[in-house]
């Protein structure tokens, strides 16, 4: 199984993606989670990125690629992954050719705008994520993910990999609307 999750900032990607992964017995591989990673070790990637995460902007793509080209090399990934925050635009999913010939599905996590605010107030009020504190910073991060990921859904549609999920609701709703999307997936081939 190789999924794709997109959505907004605060859509349910980590959530889903780690559920997804326990269910299909697949790792979760989360760019955002990876890139604060190397942020709290201090590592040179870390240094690099911590400034575009404190402001809410995309890395740059020579930088987010090469680590996930690593993390998809990594053993555990050979039979299928959950790819999550990558790419974040049609250049890096262009520039990532090769990553995403043999997909099964791209999941769409869809929650309006107001919603993906609330959630992200909550989950720096719970978590202490840097990148969710300032309502700025949000607000930015919100309209970056319009402009810039957002025609990721067209791309992944005319390939015919586009799976729109409402992801309204609760995290076992979500996760049931999911499951049945990737039970259809599961019964046909990957796409080329």
């Amino acid at each position: 199984m190789r999924v794709l999750l997109l959505g907004g900032p605060g859509s349910g990607k980590g959530t889903q993606g780690e559920r997804i992964a326990q269910r299909y017995r697949i790792p979760h591989i989360s760019s955002g989670d990876l890139l604060r990673a190397h942020v709290e070790a201090g590592t040179p990637l870390g240094r690099a990125v911590q400034p575009y995460l404190a402001s809410g902007n995309l890395v740059p793509d020579e930088l987010i690629l090469s680590m996930v080209r690593n993390e998809l090399a990594e053993p555990a990934a050979t039979d299928g992954y959950v790819l999550d925050g990558f790419p974040r635009t049609v250049e890096q999913a262009r520039a990532a050719a090769g990553i995403d010939d043999d997909l099964h599905a791209v999941l769409f996590l869809d929650v309006p705008a107001p919603e993906l605010v609330g959630r992200l107030a909550e989950r720096a009020d719970r978590e202490d994520r840097a990148d969710d504190q300032h309502r700025a910073t949000v607000q930015h991060r919100l309209r970056v993910y319009d402009e810039r990921t957002r025609p990721l859904l067209d791309h992944y549609r005319w390939r015919g990999l586009l799976v729109p999920i409402d992801a309204s609701g609760s995290v076992e709703e979500i996760a049931d609307r999911i499951a049945a999307a990737l039970d259809e997936r599961t019964s046909r081939p990957a796409r080329r």
